[in-house]
């Protein structure tokens, strides 16, 4: 007669056990994930934000006083836009300082809905707090 050869290969049942077990691990990592990336490309508008809050300052030291057009920095546009587009900045003036506002652009928008925006004035002040604003 003939001898039958072991099955090579994966069963129906295993095949779907071994799916499931990749949508679980998927459906746990992808919404830390988002939320690494968003914290990442926060760190943009955090450091555009100091940096312009710097070349403010300077700007006091030369002229005494503040300004809220962005090209008066040496900046390219008003309002700025970071190197990865990810968020628009722009100035204001208030009470002889100013307010430094980072306001995100899509898809950081859509992807960090507790932050939308940022802000540094010419004390230091950060906002909205630490949440935000990780050290």
């Amino acid at each position: 007669m003939f001898k039958r050869k072991p099955a090579n290969g994966f069963t129906l049942v295993e095949l779907l056990i071994a799916v499931a077990i990749v949508g679980i691990l998927a459906s746990v990592a992808f919404p830390a994930y988002t939320d690494f990336v968003a914290r990442s490309n926060r760190t943009e508008a955090q450091r555009e934000l100091l940096r312009i809050a710097n070349l403010q300052e300077q700007l006091y030291v030369d002229t005494r006083g503040y300004t809220s057009d962005m090209k008066a920095l040496g900046l390219n546009k008003d309002p700025f836009i970071t190197e990865n587009g990810y968020y628009s900045i722009d100035a204001a003036l208030a009470n002889g300082g100013f307010v430094l506002t980072a306001t995100a652009l899509e898809p950081q928008k859509s992807n960090d809905s507790s932050c939308q925006t940022l802000s540094v004035s010419e004390t230091g002040k950060k906002l909205p707090a630490s949440a935000c604003w990780e050290q």
